[in-house]
């Protein structure tokens, strides 16, 4: 059988970039090589691009662009006639083609998976796993996400949304629409930004500026949103958009104030999971049934991760959506393929599958 050739992108210009060198080894470490011809471009921390040759145990600890004889310059084609991976000479006098048949970009962030990096592969005609450009850019703004959800009645904290320029000038303000919106904590984080970077639960008027500072130096959009006392779900999809399939439902416990950056990706984090999640069987059968839906309303195909919370009221659970991650992290203790190993699939098998969708093979 001819094999596939795969081209794994990881890395990228992104608070995230760690996280994405997690990711693809553990990507690269469960691929079946018997399947695919695999091929690796890293990008640097400053957006550099660069075929990699070299050991998957560099990618873990960030020396993989150290060392000059693994490294080469390298740009994927934008001609739809080459699917094609360019691969320069150190000095830029010559190129070669690698043909790539499909793209599996284990980034996650800002020029990752916010639809800068999908319309680049949209234009160079080479399928590739996850979402499209404008679900992409949707999704991962998650103002824009709660604005178009809001629409279809889906439930969600209430909110608002602070311009990073006006904070100087417009405190007085901003202060007075947080604290209008709800009474302490509340959340602060920032629009485009993922694994909580740049989050803050304040639990008072003296942290809310210093939290909304913290949240501009990642994005000039805030959110600020109403604390929300729940246990924290999270659902796995994968499928294209007329097979759209969501796993069991999983439970974080954070050990922590909250799930931040270092409890989600620590080798020590404080935080457990409960698979399923400790909830009633009517309140599974909503969040599958509203995660999917919320799905078909942004058009996610490939793979996403749905996030909500899950509080009591009225005696009954109430589902509160959170936010949509349509890159979710890959690493060996990440909620997106533990919930499907959950499910009964082999790592390699979730990698399958994804490739599959992405090449129009879905059984």
């Amino acid at each position: 059988m001819e094999k596939t050739t795969l081209l794994v992108l990881f890395g990228g210009k992104s608070t995230e970039h760690d996280v994405s060198l997690m990711s693809a080894t553990s990507i690269l470490n469960n691929v079946d090589r018997e399947k695919y011809n695999v091929e690796t471009v890293g990008i640097t921390k400053s957006g550099d691009w660069y075929y990699y040759t070299g050991a998957v145990e560099n990618i873990t600890n960030g020396s993989w662009c150290e060392n000059p004889d693994s490294i080469s310059p390298a740009a994927i084609s934008p001609s739809m006639s080459d699917h094609a991976l360019l691969v320069f000479a150190a000095d830029g006098s010559s190129y070669k083609k690698i043909h790539i048949d499909v793209i599996f970009p284990v980034m996650h962030g800002a020029y990752s998976e916010d639809g800068t990096l999908q319309g680049l592969m949209q234009m160079s005609g080479i399928p590739f796993v996850g979402c499209k450009c404008a679900t992409s850019a949707i999704s991962m703004d998650k103002a824009f996400t709660k604005l178009i959800l809001k629409n279809f009645n889906i439930p969600q904290a209430r909110s608002i949304i602070v311009n990073a320029q006006t904070i100087a000038t417009n405190y007085p303000q901003i202060q007075a629409g947080c604290e209008n919106l709800s009474a302490y904590p509340l959340f602060v984080k920032p629009a485009n930004a993922g694994s909580s970077v740049g989050s803050s639960k304040v639990m008072n008027r003296d942290m809310l500026l210093p939290a909304l500072k913290k949240a501009a130096e990642h994005d000039s959009k805030i959110i600020v949103e109403e604390y929300i006392k729940g246990k924290e779900c999270e659902i796995a999809v994968m499928g294209s958009p007329r097979n759209m399939k969501a796993t069991t439902i999983g439970q974080i416990v954070p050990g922590s104030d909250f799930y931040d950056y270092e409890t989600k990706y620590s080798s020590g984090s404080p935080a457990t999971y409960k698979i399923p999640a400790d909830i009633k069987d009517e309140t599974k059968e909503a969040l599958r049934t509203t995660a999917l839906r919320i799905c078909a309303i942004l058009g996610v195909e490939g793979l996403s991760r749905v996030d909500f919370f899950v509080r009591k009221g009225g005696g009954r659970e109430e589902i509160i959506f959170n936010e949509i991650n349509t890159l979710p992290g890959f690493t060996e203790i990440s909620m997106y393929p533990r919930l499907f190993v959950n499910d009964g699939m082999e790592y390699s098998e979730i990698i399958d599958h994804l490739i599959d969708i992405a090449l129009g093979k879905e059984a």
